[in-house]
């Protein structure tokens, strides 16, 4: 069973913008592309052409995958107040000795580290979720196991 897929609004605006900018301007500039290539010949022996259909093939990939993320994706809007930790929070953590660490839970599409986003498929997010403040919550991470303890949840 897979995984369901979890987008915020603005999330989902991004990827929408970027299908819109895939399936328009791209492909356009793609499709110029091919045709300058197949008018230069001789298709077997000629890497542009053969850099172009790669390229489109990529293309129509990323373009495939954003439509079922965007047909499947239940939008999550921000949640100011919750018990419990789950997609759209922000939750305050802490490792002993270590200063607290603020993080948005969002889906795997939009998780940056960056920018403190980090998704609920990931080690900690996974940990993480349908705990409450005051609880300890082990993770384990590449590194080894870490207790971290949920200060808050925003």
């Amino acid at each position: 069973m897979t995984e369901p897929i979890y987008l915020t609004p603005e999330g989902a605006e991004k990827l929408r913008t970027e299908v819109t900018q895939l399936k328009g301007p791209e492909r356009i500039a793609l499709a110029n592309r091919l045709r300058e290539a197949i008018q230069m010949g001789d298709l077997s022996e000629n890497a542009d052409y053969h850099k172009a259909k790669e390229d489109q093939a990529f293309l129509e990939g990323r373009i495939q995958e954003l439509d079922y993320i965007l047909n499947n994706a239940q939008i999550v809007e921000a949640v100011t107040h919750s018990e419990y930790v789950r997609v759209g929070v922000t939750v305050t953590v802490q490792e002993d000795g270590e200063e607290p660490e603020k993080y948005h839970i969002v889906g795997a599409q939009e998780a940056n580290v960056k920018e403190s986003k980090i998704s609920n498929e990931s080690p900690i997010g996974r940990a993480l979720m349908n705990h409450k403040a005051g609880d300890i919550v082990s993770v384990t991470t590449p590194e080894g196991s870490i207790n971290l303890k949920i200060q808050s949840i925003d």
